[in-house]
Order: structure tokens, then sequence, then C-alpha cells
């Protein structure tokens, strides 16, 4: 079968499975890259796999176990978007219709992709540009599918496996085959936020570890090396960050046909590989070896550790046994997470609880010691009040009496003096009446003093009540004052009582020394009368106990009154702590409501910061689609130049061959290229005036006007262009032309002889076409 046919065969499949592709460039499978020098055994592998894919349906039915087998071998490069495709079932999707519209809303994880894009694959030519068209196909892939499944939403390790894709198809397709990993190949639950499949396969292979490699298990449980250290990365991104390029596609084409069992299987192939230096080594060693020695190891390429792989014992139903195991024991350390942070809330409420209470009770305890020290301080100052104004009465009362005593003196002598003097002599001299007189005036000084005394005293009484009265009238110090006036009630029937017990030890005091006056002469008395003196004795004694059990009768109920007095007391505290309790509670309730207000109008400024956002968004790539419809327009008219010089040449060969005036056809030509330049001049001076490009032109260009190297593949085993390697072997025909339009003989002879000829080179290839002059 001839290789133009193999070509042909391969196009069209391609055309098939793909569609029509965008004009982007994202591919870097281009259909250039089928000029390359194949040999037989290439030859018959596209036979065989252009076969498959023209009759995949009937393939994968009946002959699953050889697609198998073929897939292990690895799949042709130029293959592998159709068959990745078509494994995954991921052709005809509905949602590829969704792409553009999911590409012009606003994802909460832009951020997070425009920062972990440049860390993707940082080597690679599609890639390491900032900028670059393959940044932004990435980003525009993440981006969507973040949309899709806002549950996921964004994984950086999920970059890599998208990168690989794009190096495989245009985008679109991409994001098709994207989703179906993510929901048929259990991506989508290692990719979860709480990674529960990761931990389910760390568990797995661990398991394998020790059944299959008993001795390096133990080694990594002495070290406490733990699996994640090293096997998270493996089945996060199926080997794309850890191995080399090439042999990592040929383990995703297998993980695209048979899922995740091919990581479990490369992964334990691995160790076994290296177990011997990973036993000698410690922790840190460890990790140095499975990250500089392992990667290197496989450069040859991937069919050693592919072959150790299938050797791997692995059993589906062990498989999944130990995936209930694991649920198991997740179930139960979230049974116990669970009640532990139960317990944990429980105990912080009550710590909290306590704390308050010993803050409420340290705060009445010291009001109450307050009140009591201040209750103190008045009852002292009204007493030392009614003291001075005792003395003040008593006072005052002296000096009335003294006065009335003057008074009475001063009336007898005036009796006297109106006495007639025949009846003898004056019994007073004028002398003891000045006296008299002199002691009345100081009398009434006294008087007037004591009066004035008193009325200071009443006025000290009215402050200290005005005093009284100003205090602040609240329901503590009225209860506090009730509280003070059973106090003194209880005081007071208190010292009742002891008054009444020492009225009695009086009379039995009384009635014990006429016991003792009758006793002195009991031995002189007849013996009736001592039985007599001896039954008084023992009525005194029956008196004495029953004054002894009345004064314990009182002191119990002195202990008993106070007991009721310090219980209503605490009763009391306890009531005014309750009631300032529901006071706090109210106002928290009242802050908790503010609180809730205050959060509703923050969430809503909040939503109307991302509106903005999402259209000032919207805004800047409606500028950035608009520079790249510029840019692909200028494209388009230098590849149109370009045709149009070809035909410029081609019009001059033309002419030329058949001896004919082509300078009209030539000019034409020439207007119809200015006319196409200053377009582009336009074009380019529109684009000055606007922003930063999102799109690298140069990559646009060179797919329309087409260059002298075409895409390879991922995984390296493409072949260059044969045009590159054997000049003198282009399928495409050469054509000498003369500088001039002049036929003549000599001019073709030099022309030859200095190899300075206009030459016009056409590949077979439709899709590049270039000219050398």
């Amino acid at each position: 079968m001839s290789l133009s046919w193999l070509l042909e065969t391969d196009s069209k499949s391609l055309r098939s499975m793909n569609g029509s592709r965008r004009n982007s460039g994202s591919s870097l499978v281009s259909s250039s890259s089928a000029s390359s020098n194949l040999s037989h055994l290439e030859e018959d592998s596209w036979i065989l796999w252009g076969r498959i894919v023209n009759e995949w349906e009937e393939v994968r039915k009946k002959k699953e176990k050889q697609l198998k087998d073929l897939v292990r071998k690895g799949i042709p490069h130029h293959f592998r978007a159709i068959v990745w495709q078509l494994l995954c079932s991921a052709q005809n999707m509905p949602i590829k219709d969704q792409y553009s519209e999911l590409l012009k809303m606003t994802s909460p994880c832009e951020k997070l992709i425009r920062r972990d894009i440049a860390r993707t694959y940082p080597e690679h030519e599609f890639f390491k540009e900032k900028d670059s068209l393959g940044q932004e196909v990435l980003f525009n892939v993440m981006k969507a599918y973040s949309l899709v499944d806002r549950e996921v939403g964004y994984c950086q390790g999920s970059a890599f496996i998208v990168g690989l894709l794009l190096m495989q198809m245009p985008e679109e397709e991409a994001f098709c085959v994207f989703v179906k990993l993510m929901q048929d190949y259990r991506l989508r639950e290692l990719f979860k936020p709480s990674m529960a499949e990761l931990g389910l396969c760390m568990y797995q292979f661990e398991c394998m570890i020790q059944e299959q490699l008993p001795e390096l298990h133990m080694h990594f449980q002495a070290q406490s090396f733990h699996t994640s250290m090293y096997a998270s990365s493996w089945f996060l991104t199926i080997f794309l960050t850890s191995f080399p390029l090439p042999v990592a596609t040929r383990i995703f084409d297998i993980f695209m046909c048979e899922g995740l069992e091919i990581v479990f299987r490369v992964g334990l192939a691995i160790l076994q590989m290296n177990q011997t230096e990973l036993i000698q080594l410690d922790m840190e060693g460890m990790l140095q070896h499975f990250q500089k020695i392992i990667p290197h190891q496989l450069d040859s390429g991937p069919d050693k550790v592919i072959q150790t792989a299938y050797q791997v014992k692995y059993n589906a139903k062990k498989m999944k046994k130990l995936e209930k195991e694991y649920t198991t024991i997740k179930t139960k350390e979230m049974e116990e997470q669970v009640e532990i942070k139960r317990l944990r809330t429980e105990n912080r409420l009550l710590k909290q609880r306590i704390d308050t209470l010993e803050k409420e009770s340290a705060s009445l305890a010291d009001r109450l010691i307050q009140g009591q020290v201040t209750r103190a301080q008045e009852a002292e100052e009204n007493y030392l009040v009614k003291r001075e104004l005792a003395t003040v009465k008593q006072q005052s009362e002296e000096a009335s009496a003294q006065l009335e005593q003057a008074k009475s003196t001063i009336r007898q002598l005036q009796q006297q003096q109106q006495q007639p003097q025949a009846k003898g002599p004056p019994r007073f001299s004028e002398e003891s009446v000045l006296q008299l007189e002199r002691e009345l005036v100081q009398a009434r000084l006294k008087e007037a003093e004591s009066q004035c005394a008193l009325k200071e005293m009443q006025d000290k009484i009215l402050d200290m009540e005005k005093r009284n009265t100003s205090l602040p009238d609240d329901t503590n110090v009225a209860r506090l004052q009730e509280e003070l006036i059973g106090v003194k009630l209880r005081e007071a029937e208190a010292l009742t009582g002891l008054k009444e017990l020492r009225q009695q030890v009086r009379d039995l005091e009384e009635h014990w020394q006429r016991h003792l006056a009758r006793t002195a002469g009991r031995w002189k008395d007849s013996p009736k009368k001592n039985t007599l003196s001896e039954l008084q004795d023992e009525l005194m004694s029956v008196r004495l106990r029953e004054a002894e059990a009345q004064a314990e009768l009182r002191e119990t109920r002195q202990r008993m009154l106070e007991m009721d007095t310090q219980n209503q007391i605490q009763s009391n505290q306890l009531r005014r702590a309750e009631q300032e309790s529901r006071c706090l509670q109210d106002r928290v309730q009242t802050l908790t409501t503010q609180n809730k207000d205050l959060n509703v109008q923050l969430q809503e400024i909040k939503r109307r910061q991302a509106e903005i956002e999402c259209k000032s968004k919207e805004e800047v790539m409606a500028v950035r689609l608009r520079e790249a419809d510029n840019i692909a327009a200028m494209a388009e008219l230098q590849q149109q130049i370009s045709e149009l010089e070809i035909q410029k040449e081609e019009g001059k060969v033309q002419g030329q061959l058949n001896h004919t005036d082509s300078s009209q056809y030539i000019r034409d030509l020439k207007d119809q290229i200015a006319e196409l330049k200053h377009e582009i001049r336009c074009l380019k001076g529109q684009r000055g005036l606007a922003s930063q490009p999102t799109f690298d032109g140069i990559h646009i260009v060179n797919h329309y006007v087409g260059d002298n190297e075409s895409y390879q593949s991922s995984d390296e085993d493409g072949v260059k262009d044969s045009t590159l390697q054997n000049p003198q072997q282009r399928s495409g025909g050469r054509i000498r032309l003369r500088p001039n339009l002049v036929d003549t003989d000599s001019d073709e002879e030099e022309e030859e002889e200095d190899g300075e000829a206009l030459r016009l080179s056409v590949p077979q290839s439709s899709s590049h076409k270039s000219t050398t002059v």
C-alpha cells in the first residue's frame, strides 16, 4: 500500500473524528508532520491503527484483548488524539457546544489558575513563554471545567493532565476528554477538596507493598517514610510530573484504556526495581532517590518498566475488599472525631459558663461587701449623731432645770423684798442679788448654747436623711435594706431572749443563795426538815437543768435564725444574679441581631463588588477578542500576499514559457499586493492603540504562512520533514526561472552555473506554501 494512501487515510480519520478544528494553532499534531520517512514497521502500525479507527465499534466489542495489547505497546503519536477520544467516548459530547459560552463567564478560581499556569510544564516550548498561546488555551480549559464542576473547582495537579491533552488536540476536544476523565476514571474523586479517594489509593498501594515487598515496607515504617511522600503525585498526575514526558505519555495511553490499575502496577514495579538501593538509604536519601535517580532510569524508554508492571500481582477483588476496610476505618475515625468535637464543644461551653458564673459571683460578692461596708459606716454615723443628740438634750435639760431653779430663787427674793421692812432686816444683800443675776445670765447663755447645739444636731440629722434619700433607690439597695431590717429584727429577738436568760439566771442565783442559807443549818434541823431540804435541792437541780435546756434552746433558735438569714441573703443574691443574667442575654441577642444586619450589608457590598469585577473582566476579554480577530485577519492577509506572490512568479514563468508579454498581469498582482500591505499597516496601527495582546501572533502567522519545521509529538518519536534531511529527494517539483523576461539560452546557462536563479518550491502538503529567492 502506497504512502499517499496512508496519508489520505490519516487526514480523513482526523477530519472524521475531530470535526472542524479552530484556527488557533492549539494542536501540536499537524498534517505537515505526516511527510516523515517511515520505516516498514511504522507503515504496518499506521495501517493497523487506521483500520482500528475506521472500524472502532466492532474492534472495541470483539477484539478488546488485542486492542489492549496494542495500546500497551504504544499508540502512534499521530493517532493519539483520535484514539484517546475513542477510548473515553468523548466524541460528540453535548458539553462541547457550551465551551464558548463558559469562556465568557467568570470563575472564582481564575486567580489560582493564573498563578499556577507558569508552573505547568515550565520547560516545554508550548507553555514556557508568558502569555503564550499554550498558556492561554490551558487557562481556558481549566477555567471552563471550574465552572462546570464547582464542587471540585480547580486543583493544581489537574493542569498537567490538561496540558498533555492540549499537546495532542485542540482545546475544545481536550476539554471534552478531560470532563470524561474526571467523570469516569476516578479523577474527580481524587481532586475533590477532601481528597478521600487519594487516601484510599494510598491505603491500597501500601497494602500491596506490605504483601509483595515486606522488607521494603518494614524499612519504610522504620524510617517513618509514608506512602504519600512519594506516591501522591503518581496518582494525581499519572506520573506526568515524575517521569520524562515520552515515558509518562506511554503510561497515559494505558491509563486511558485500563484506568488507575496501571498506576498501581507501575508504582510497584518501580519499587521492585529500586528495592535494593532504597533499603540502604534513610528518609532524606530516599526522597532524593525518588526525585533525582528514578526519573533518569527511564530515559532509555518505558518498555522495561511496563513489562515489569504487568508481572506485578493485581487482584481486583482484593482491592474492593481493601476499599471496604478503608471505608470502615474512616467511618470510625469520623465518628470518633465527631464525638471528640462534641465533647470539646461542651467542655468549652462549660468552662465559659463557669468563668461567667465566677465573674458574676465575684462581682456580687464585691457589691454585697461594699453595700455592707457602706451600711455599717452609715449606721456608725447615725449612732454617733444620736449619741451627740442625746448628750445635747441632757445638757439642755440640765440648763433648763438650773434656769427654773434660778427663776424660783429670783421669785423668792422678789417676794422677800416686797415684804415690809418692819418685819426685819433683809436677808440678802445687793451683792447676793447681783450674783444671782450673773448666774441667771450664765444659765441663759448656756441655754442658748444648748439650743444652738440642738439646732446643729437637728441640721445634721436632716443632712443624713437627705443623704440617705439621695442614694440610688434601685431594687438592690431596697432589698439590702430589707435584709438589714430583718437582721436587726433577729438581733433584737436574740437580745430579748438573752435578757430573759439573764433574768432566769438571776432568779436561779437568788434561789441558790436561799438554798445555801437553808442548808447551812441542816444538821441542826430535824429529819423532817432534812427531807424537805432534799426535796428543795432536787427542785433546784431540776430548775437548773431546765434553765440549761432553755439556754440551749435559745442558742439553737439563734443559730436557726442566722441560717435563715444567710439562706435569704443567698437566695436574694441568686435572684439578682439571674436578673442580671437575663439582662445580659437580652443584650447579647440585641448585639447578635445587629451583627446579622451588618453581615447582610457586608454580603451585599461583596456581591456588588463581584458584579463590578465581572463587568470589568468581560470588558477586558472583549478587548482581547477584538485584538485576536485583528491578528487573525492580519495573518490571513499575509497568507494572501504570499499566495499572490506565488501567483506572480507563476505568471512570470507562464509568460516566459509562452513567449508572451505578462507585464500587465504582473502589474495587477503588484497593485493587489500594495493594497493588502496597506490593509496590514492599518491593522498594525489599530493593534498599537490597543492594550497588551493576549495571544502570540507568531504562532498564528507560522500556522498560515508555514515554516521549515513541523510540530513534533509530545513523546518525541515523530520524525522531521524529509525535505530538511535530504533536499534532493523532495516530493514537490522545483522550477528554475530566469531573472529577466528575455528568452535567451546564454542567460539560462549563466543562471545554472552561478546558482542564483529564482526558485519556487511547492511541497505536496497543501496547508504550507513557501517561496525561496
